[in-house]
């Protein structure tokens, strides 16, 4: 399953063909890491698109379809930042449909194992992002909030200048605070760097021009 699929119908917001490759991704010997890597991709996809459609429980659904298989990758390639990553990101991405049960219940994993995935690799992009995605939602009084999420995707976008992730979340957070000329400019290059990404265009559509 070829990762370009996955982002490509991502970026579409085509849960129907991420449905299936999510099922072309369990088929067949599934026992290596990389092969429960690619289950957990697929459902962390797909559990961001659901969001992106306002479909909470379903998002929740795909995280937790996800976890049991990024477990097994991590647990079979400790070493692995992208495992971990991935791991915390989906624990993250079962939170919000039940934001107080869920956050009990995965909060732990979410921070735990996104920290562990920065101390394997300091230098890591897009474990950045994940975790300011994570501070991005942690309200400012439980130790989030969009000031500290912002010093994690600037973080991201000083390792790497052409992540795009990383300028649609620093978009989002510039445009929570308010700076919405900062925020259109961050979403702009997003929209430069992944032309194809549906969810940021429509962001910026909906982002005032200050």
């Amino acid at each position: 399953m070829p990762a370009n699929a996955l982002r490509n119908a991502r970026d579409r917001q085509d849960l129907a063909a991420l449905d299936h490759l999510i099922a072309q991704a369990a088929r067949g010997n599934i026992s290596s890491s990389a092969a429960q890597y690619r289950i957990a991709l697929a459902n962390s996809y797909a559990a961001q698109v659901a969001m992106e459609l306002h479909q909470k429980k379903k998002a929740e659904s795909y995280a937790e379809a996800g976890i049991g298989a990024a477990q097994k990758a991590a647990a079979q390639d400790d070493s692995n930042a992208e495992y971990h990553r991935l791991l915390g990101q989906l624990c993250g991405q079962a939170i919000p449909a039940s934001p107080i049960w869920g956050t009990l219940k995965y909060g732990q994993c979410a921070s735990e194992e996104i920290k562990k995935a920065i101390a394997l690799n300091g230098r890591y992009a897009l474990a950045y992002v994940t975790e300011g995605v994570g501070n991005y939602y942690l309200p400012q009084a439980m130790g989030g909030g969009p000031d500290l999420a912002l010093k994690d995707f600037d973080k991201a976008i000083a390792l790497n200048p052409r992540l795009a992730e990383a300028y649609l979340w620093k978009g989002l957070a510039l445009r929570k605070q308010n700076r919405n000329r900062e925020a259109r400019a961050a979403l702009e290059r997003a929209v430069q760097l992944d032309p194809n990404r549906l969810w940021t265009k429509q962001e910026l559509d909906k982002t005032p021009q200050r």
